[in-house]
Order: C-alpha cells, then sequence, then structure tokens
C-alpha cells in the first residue's frame, strides 16, 4: 500500500470541504437555521482553497523535453 503524500492529503481534504459546504447550503435551503453557517462556508472555502494550492505545488515539476 503507497504512503500518503501531500497531493493524497490535499485530494482528501478538497473532497470533503466540497461535500461539508454542500451539505451546509443544502440544509440552509431546506429552511434549517444555522447560526454558524457563514463563519462554517468560510472556512470550507479556505480549506478549498488550501488544498487546492497543496495539490498544485507537490506535484513534481519535470523539465521539458527536448
Amino acid at each position: 500500500m503507497q504512503d500518503w503524500d501531500l497531493a493524497s492529503v490535499g485530494l482528501v481534504l478538497i473532497g470533503s470541504s466540497i461535500t461539508v459546504a454542500g451539505t451546509i447550503i443544502g440544509v440552509m435551503l431546506l429552511g434549517v437555521r444555522i447560526v454558524s453557517a457563514p463563519f462554517l462556508l468560510l472556512t470550507t472555502a479556505m480549506l478549498i482553497v488550501m488544498s487546492a494550492g497543496l495539490i498544485v505545488f507537490s506535484m513534481p515539476r519535470e523539465s521539458p523535453q527536448q
């Protein structure tokens, strides 16, 4: 089994953050009042951006073939 690298952690983090944000938005659309919803959505947005950066910067850079 492979070890967890930064790209794998970033993919799991971005997937779970998108799922949580969608769940919060869905519950709000159903009419349930969540007091901390803006804070939670801002937190998930920050996690999505940070994990996307983690994925981009963890990819190995290859030199162009000549």
